[in-house]
């Protein structure tokens, strides 16, 4: 547990000037997103964590990489103007990359998979994407690398094409360094961060500037069941825009104190008491990151600062997290998670099924690379066949 300190209220913290893109037009209403305090019922009765609400980007949090990588290719010269973008979504960098092919007048073709759901896909369309369904998962990689698979097979089709390939693009990360700013010019001394898990972009962008800036920072990782990222099998999931089928490089292992590993239920039950009592809600990933922080909010000392980055507002989720017939089909409703995580001493040592904690963090990649099983790009050699989507 961190050393924490007594923070000064945040009306007495030395004015920092608002942090803001160069440029201007579509580019300028990204960031600046605010922070909000969640309680109770989500903690107990005089704790709580800081949520930043990176819902109230255009798109998403998405939009931050989507428009730096796209800038930062356009400036080495590996994108040209007018030309293709093509990438594997599963949605929230698909509005990320629409936003930026727009203010820099790129086409754009997304390749996606029959999870995506079909207000997003409309959307997508009226944005000017071009949307590429893939009809089955690899055998190995899932969707995740089937649609990887169809992005090489449409950059081989289309000279001069160009993929930010978020999966292991240092850019990705590098986007999000004004979030990281952005939290300390708001909350002051930060003690402990919680992200959700997918391509490993924005837990390793924020962590890096806030550990340079709080050393003594605790980095808290929340990953889905069914997931590879942090060495479980690859199993299929419902929750989309956390965890993975495949071992993104992006993802920094060095940086996490801990990984928590949620079901899909407890993610839709957090969701759903975050929106009847703040009235800001989200989706899988907000749901999850949800239920993580405000259990560190109650086991972590009454003055520790804790910040939760919310990727997403719910808007694409009223098909799924907040529909009652969706969620009774798939066994989700009334199913209040429990007041304490399971606690694993490895994260290989079972498979697990509901809430759990571990905090022994492992890169699965290197114990596969010792043992000879690990594919030419860095992809987990598992038996997760139908993984849907984890990245957004």
């Amino acid at each position: 547990m961190p050393v924490t300190h007594a923070h000064p209220p945040l009306h007495r913290l030395p004015h920092l000037p608002p942090l803001t893109r160069t440029g201007q037009g579509l580019a300028g209403l990204v960031g600046n997103t605010p922070v909000l305090r969640i309680s109770e019922p989500l903690t107990p009765a005089g704790r709580g964590f800081w949520a930043k609400l990176e819902g109230l980007n255009p798109g998403g949090m998405k939009d931050r990489p989507g428009l730096h990588m796209v800038e930062r290719a356009r400036a080495r010269g590996e994108l040209t103007p007018g030309a293709r973008i093509v990438e594997s979504t599963s949605g929230t960098l698909g509005l990320g990359l629409a936003l930026a092919a727009m203010a820099y007048g790129h086409p754009l073709t997304l390749v996606t998979d029959p999870g995506l759901e079909p207000s997003m896909t409309r959307l997508l369309g009226a944005y000017g994407a071009r949307i590429d369904v893939v009809p089955e998962p690899d055998p190995v990689g899932g969707w995740q690398q089937a649609r990887r698979d169809r992005v090489a097979r449409l950059l081989r089709e289309e000279p001069g094409a160009w993929c930010p390939d978020q999966y292991n693009n240092p850019d990705n990360t590098a986007a999000y360094t004004p979030l990281a700013l952005e939290l300390t010019a708001q909350l002051g001394q930060i003690d402990v961060l919680v992200c959700s898990v997918g391509t490993g972009g924005h837990s390793a962008g924020v962590a890096r500037v806030l550990r340079a800036l709080h050393p003594g920072i605790e980095v808290v990782g929340v990953d889905t069941i069914g997931s590879t990222i942090f060495g479980q099998p690859a199993r299929p999931r419902l929750m989309r825009g956390l965890g993975s089928s495949i071992h993104p490089r992006n993802v920094a292992y060095g940086q996490f104190g801990e990984v928590h590993w949620v079901a899909p239920a407890e993610a839709v039950w957090t969701c759903r008491r975050l929106a009847a009592s703040h009235y800001a809600t989200g989706g899988w990933s907000v749901g999850a990151v949800a239920l993580v922080a405000g259990w560190l909010a109650a086991n972590r000392p009454p003055d520790a600062r804790i910040a939760a980055v919310f990727p997403d507002g719910p808007q694409r989720y009223l098909g799924t997290v907040y529909d009652d017939a969706y969620c009774a089909a798939n066994g989700l409703l009334d199913a209040a998670p429990p007041a304490e995580p399971d606690v694993a001493g490895r994260p290989d040592e079972k498979e697990f099924t509901r809430w759990t904690r571990c905090t022994t963090v492992v890169d699965p990649r290197a114990a596969e690379t010792a043992h000879g099983t690990a594919t030419a790009d860095g992809t987990a050699g598992t038996d997760g066949t139908a993984a849907a989507g984890g990245e957004r």
